[in-house]
């Protein structure tokens, strides 16, 4: 179908949470994938529907707690073994005594893969993000208070303006709207 980059995409208005849910799912039937809601609560139901399948956040935790537990290592063994070797407990200065570095590899592993899942979710969500386009829709501070969108992008390999439109209306949708950037 057409992308517009001159929208961001079709906006709906809702009447109720189960009315959102219902038209999650029925978008995500229809073969609708880049869309997003907002309500004034968390819908479990709505983030399955719009959201499912992996984050990418648990690779990233992993990622870095592997590369921090091998930072603690290596950094220990070039300074123990290479540049200031010691004797510590009388067992010899090479490899086998690798016991001791357990506490810092540890240690990193866990520092790095929790800056990795601070930093990755900040970055897979797009944060920090001061405008969003979706702020130019009618009636979106509502969002915050008493009411539910649901927001069909022009990125989504389906979205046509009028197609896209009629099919939020066909959900019984209070107010459908372009949502320009």
């Amino acid at each position: 179908m057409q992308a517009s980059s001159d929208i961001y995409g079709v906006m709906a208005e809702f009447a109720s949470p189960n009315a959102l849910i219902e038209a999650s799912k029925r978008a995500r039937e229809a073969g609708y994938r880049q869309m997003d809601a907002y309500s004034p609560f968390p819908i479990e139901e709505v983030s399955h529907e719009i959201m499912p399948g992996d984050t990418g956040v648990p690779r990233i935790v992993l990622i870095c707690g592997l590369i921090g537990a091998t930072t603690g290592f290596v950094t220990q063994y070039i300074g123990e073994f290479m540049d200031y070797p010691l004797i510590i407990g009388g067992r010899p200065n090479n490899i086998t005594n690798w016991p001791v570095m357990i506490p810092i590899t540890f240690e990193l592993g866990i520092l790095f893969a929790a800056f990795g899942a601070v930093f990755g979710m900040l970055a897979l969500n797009g944060l920090p993000m001061h405008y969003h386009p979706v702020f130019n829709a009618p009636r979106f501070e509502r969002a915050s208070q008493d009411a539910f969108f649901l927001c069909i992008e022009s990125t989504d390999p389906l979205f046509d303006r009028a197609q896209t439109s009629q099919f939020l209306r066909s959900l019984n949708a209070l107010q459908v709207s372009e949502v320009t950037h």
